[in-house]
């Protein structure tokens, strides 16, 4: 795809962005917790990254999906907004019930670098959700809105379809379903929609190929990398307490010294071997 030289970079993202949903292959977007894990998997070949909010929330010690992390999660897109990748931003359900509220934080989304967010219903009023997409598309046209429905998530699947027709009627550029992982039903869902469809991979779950036959187009992992990290650091630490070596990847320092962002490194007089 080539670029619009007359659109500005902002817009030429989002059109590249879009084009990833309808792609040969899923769209499958890792999520970053901060800057250097979103730098490392853009190093990884990942042409979109996108964030985790429980990642996000648990770093800075706050609750995920209590719209407690609103500011952590700006200064992060503003932290990655100008990166070479794409970025899409897990926003919770906007931080607000006003759709105003939501449209307002989501320009600023836009106005940073991000060029996707998402929005979770958390089971909320329908209406109340398509009214917050709606003032989105309105203050951010060219932000790929991912709407979440939360009912294999938080509930028993029942009411998805009806939900996911009005967030597409409302303008949702795609609809995200977590915790679906029956293929039925996700076929089903493909069938009905008009805009791609978006699921969480689950390592228990269908593949990436197989989510790809049944026209799934993007996949995502969530927290998977943030838990999967914890729970290495934890295991290594084990290790070592038990008079083991620790096992897996170990980055070198200099590797993740070197994951900061060179506008970021005061005078650039040189390098420093740590341990």
């Amino acid at each position: 795809m080539t670029a619009d030289p007359q659109q500005p970079p902002s817009r030429r993202s989002a059109t590249a962005f879009t084009a990833l949903h309808r792609a040969a292959k899923p769209l499958l977007l890792p999520g970053a917790w901060d800057h250097a894990s979103a730098r490392a998997l853009a190093g990884q070949g990942f042409a979109a990254v996108g964030t985790t909010s429980l990642g996000v929330a648990a770093a800075a010690g706050l609750p995920d999906g209590a719209a407690a992390t609103r500011e952590e999660t700006l200064r992060l897109a503003v932290a990655l907004g100008s990166e070479p990748f794409l970025l899409s931003v897990d926003a919770e359900g906007g931080f607000s019930d006003d759709p105003d509220e939501v449209a307002e934080f989501a320009r600023e989304l836009y106005a940073v670098g991000a060029v996707g967010i998402n929005l979770e219903d958390g089971l909320g009023p329908t209406a109340r959700h398509a009214a917050k997409i709606a003032a989105v598309k309105r203050a951010a046209p060219g932000l790929f809105v991912n709407a979440r429905t939360d009912t294999h998530w938080l509930g028993d699947g029942d009411g998805t379809l009806a939900r996911l027709d009005a967030y597409q009627q409302a303008g949702a550029d795609g609809v995200f379903v977590p915790g679906l992982t029956d293929m039925r039903g996700i076929e089903t869902l493909v069938r009905h929609l008009e805009v791609p469809l978006n699921v969480l991979y689950s390592p228990g779950g269908p593949s990436v190929a197989r989510l790809a036959d049944a026209g799934v187009r993007r996949v995502s992992l969530g927290s998977l990398l943030y838990r999967r990290a914890l729970g290495a650091a934890l295991e290594a630490a084990a290790d070592i307490r038990a008079g083991r070596p620790p096992t897996g990847t170990t980055p070198p320092y200099g590797d993740v010294a070197g994951l900061a962002a060179p506008d970021r490194v005061p005078g650039r007089a040189g390098t420093r071997t740590r341990p």
